[in-house]
């Protein structure tokens, strides 16, 4: 029996005034039987939520309009999109921190410079796996 947001506008039948209703609980002993609802206007009590005459009003107000909308932030200009370290060959991430493979500086993934090389395209997936000689790891550890 909850309202779950509805509004609780009337179109009362008693005073022909369109108002709110109060909703109160209509109680046997402890327990919670139902709800009855009272005209704010004129004090007029339906018994039941299907008894009252709710007003049918499912359009919803517009405040704001599209032009009132921002719009997306830009953060790089076209010429520094995707030139920055998070797209960079050069850079190492570990749980730590984040540093550049050739000078060993730390730095922050939206960091520049002018030694960018970007990531090498990997292949598509083609739901094979790849063989043992393209693991990463292997030029690290070796066989």
């Amino acid at each position: 029996m909850k309202r779950a947001g509805r509004a609780l506008e009337i179109e009362c039948r008693a005073c022909g005034k369109r108002a709110l209703a109060r909703a109160e609980p209509v109680y046997e002993g402890f327990r919670k039987t139902g709800e009855r609802f009272i005209c704010t206007a004129c004090g007029h009590r339906y018994d039941s939520r299907e008894a009252t005459p709710f007003v049918a009003d499912t359009r919803r107000p517009q405040i704001f309009t599209a032009d009132d909308r921002e719009t997306a932030p830009r953060i790089f200009s076209d010429s520094e999109r995707r030139r920055c370290c998070a797209y960079c060959a050069h850079r190492v991430v570990n749980p730590f921190d984040q540093r550049c493979g050739l000078d060993n500086r730390e730095v922050e993934a939206t960091d520049l410079c002018e030694h960018f090389e970007p990531l090498p395209e990997e292949p598509a997936q083609t739901g094979e796996a790849t063989p043992p000689d393209d693991d990463p790891l292997a030029r690290i550890f070796g066989d």
